[in-house]
């Protein structure tokens, strides 16, 4: 892969730490992936993901950055309306970082949907469409020239990282992308392409097709398998089929896997963490695929982290481990769907995919609990992550996403209140691409859920009604880029009207209070903060003194967010 080559001998620099050095020895002497503890089994949770913030795009819909990339390998621009590339690249992402666009909105991680090859032609399938999403992959080993190029890549990494922004790239293992006139069928000891799943149980979900139009990957299977020929006929034409298979000779030998199919998108998907440094994956279609796949991918993308951190100590932000999060349609705090506290129910069978390399999954219930008044939803999501079945699990909560039709408020009728029920609530908070100006989540004409995926429109900021949403947005996520303890913490609530609470984190305090009176205001602390504290509040910006157990100060808001001023701290705004 790329430029990996030479690095293929080097993997002795996997004993670079302890656990690189004793996951390499177990993967030698053939210990099995349910033998092998996840981190998620291993470790107490890391707070930093239950508050972490993390900016959710499709490129293509985010920003042009290089106009000369919006059609690559002969597509045209004659999509079903809305269902076509627009330009967006990662050239796009770059010009964002360079302006602190995400440091100001308090961004820790950027989520990117899949930027690697996609099918070249259009799926008729419903309606005339480009594979612009990313989730369509023709090829796992290279960027899609759509969206630029692998050294785009490697710079948008670097820079983020510079500014303490982690990158979080979509994994794909579940399918392949459609068939197309300029994209044919795999072979089929890699694919089926029926039965479609019909949800019914663990088979009915796993082993059958999740569309009609997307040709499922065999990952049952241990048997081996050849390459598909569109791939070495691909690299042969592209110079690279010696050094491809090299590296695929190196991998199945270090690590004894058959060469099925599901081992080979592992192989290609951890080269990105060995040769840029990408911090994470975001798992797609989680449940369509046995759960003992995802705690491979998870060992091999940690030993692949381990090994970027050991050549390349400069350019990490810390020493803080890979992250991976998943979406399993359907799971979701509480009451929601399928969902059994930790467990996903198949209906038939139970799956903990915590415990199959899993740090985090997507909780699919949040737009529907995004109804509730905040202390129910508060009070009830704390006392989950904290006293629950999922003590010491992470959840990414959201407010509306490109492919659920439940999102709240696509109306954008409730802009400032849904802002702060999520970026408020405990857990992690994911910003949808646009949710932070009011993008439009709603189109007449778009077909199902193309309506989801409307491009940004930045000239919507010369609007000060949307700057003022923008900021309302940035002062929320710079409070929770401060305070571990605003996702993290235990939420108690001690006032009714107006409504005020606290989140406790060891050390870390905050206090929010909310529908309090514009102007000169005094909030009692409650014990929360001692006399003599010097406080921020992070929504008007004013430092301020507990005096009297009380806090006092004159903004225009009727929101305050408090918090210590920690020494050196920097407010991005």
């Amino acid at each position: 892969m790329r430029k990996i080559a030479g690095m293929v001998a080097a993997l002795a620099v996997a004993a670079c730490s302890d656990k690189g050095a004793d996951q390499l020895e177990a993967i030698n002497s053939g210990v099995s992936s349910s033998e092998m503890p996840s981190a998620a089994l291993t470790q107490v949770n890391d707070p930093y993901w239950n508050n972490a913030t993390i900016y959710f795009m499709l490129p293509d819909r985010f920003n042009n950055g290089n106009p000369d990339n919006d059609l690559a390998y002969e597509r045209k621009n004659d999509a079903a309306y809305m269902r076509g590339f627009f330009g967006g690249d990662l050239q796009g992402v770059i010009d964002k970082l360079e302006t602190g666009y995400f440091e100001a909105l308090g961004v820790d991680a950027i989520w990117m949907a899949p930027v690697i090859e996609n099918i070249h032609g259009a799926d008729e399938a419903d309606k005339r469409t480009y594979a612009f999403h990313g989730y369509w992959p023709k090829d796992w080993t290279t960027v899609d020239a759509n969206f630029g190029t692998e050294a785009d890549l490697a710079r948008l990494i670097e820079l983020a990282h510079k500014r303490g922004v982690r990158v979080l790239l979509d994994a794909i293992i579940n399918h392949t992308g459609p068939v197309t006139e300029l994209d044919p069928v795999w072979p089929a000891d890699w694919v089926r392409t029926d039965p479609v799943c019909d949800w019914s149980s663990f088979a009915e979900n796993v082993t059958c097709a999740i569309h009609p139009n997307l040709t499922d990957i065999l990952t049952e299977s241990e048997t081996a398998v050849a390459l598909p020929p569109q791939l070495t006929e691909k690299w042969q034409r592209e110079g690279r089929l010696e050094q491809e298979q090299a590296e695929l000779d190196a991998f199945f030998e270090r690590t004894g896997y058959p060469r099925a199919p599901k081992y080979y998108i592992v192989k290609w998907l951890t080269d990105w963490v060995r040769e840029y440094g990408v911090d994470g994956f975001r798992v797609d279609t989680v449940k369509h695929t046995e759960p003992e796949i995802w705690a491979i991918l998870k060992k091999e993308s940690e030993l692949a982290f381990e090994q970027w951190k050991a050549a390349n100590p400069a350019q990490k932000i810390d020493d803080r481990p890979f992250f991976m999060v998943g979406e399993v349609y359907n799971y979701g705090l509480n009451d929601f769907s399928n969902s059994k506290g930790r467990l996903y129910d198949y209906g038939d069978r139970q799956v903990d995919f915590f415990a199959h390399g899993f740090d985090s999954l997507i909780n699919m219930g949040f737009p529907a609990h995004a109804g509730d008044d905040m202390d129910s939803l508060f009070t009830r999501y704390s006392d989950i992550l904290h006293e629950g079945d999922l003590k010491d699990a992470a959840v990414l909560n959201y407010l509306g996403s490109h492919d659920d039709h439940h999102s709240f408020d696509r109306e954008r009728q409730q802009v400032k209140s849904a802002a702060l029920k999520l970026m408020l609530a405990p857990g992690a908070a994911q910003i949808y691409y646009g949710d932070e100006i009011a993008r439009p989540m709603t189109d007449e004409k778009a077909f199902g859920d193309a309506a989801m995926r409307v491009p940004m429109d930045w000239s919507s900021l010369q609007s000060a009604e949307t700057r003022e949403v923008l900021a309302h947005w940035q002062k929320l996520g710079q409070f929770r880029k401060a305070h571990l303890a605003v996702g993290a913490g235990v939420h108690k609530k001690l006032e009714e009207a107006p409504y005020v609470f606290s989140r406790t984190l060891g050390d870390d305090r905050v206090l929010v209070a909310l529908d309090v009176s514009a102007g000169e205001k005094q909030i009692d602390a409650h014990g929360v903060f001692a006399d003599g504290t010097l406080l921020r509040d992070y929504y008007s910006g004013l430092e301020v003194r507990v005096e009297g157990g009380k806090v006092r100060l004159d903004s225009e808001f009727d929101i305050v967010l408090l918090g210590e001023v920690r020494s050196g701290e920097v407010v991005a705004l």
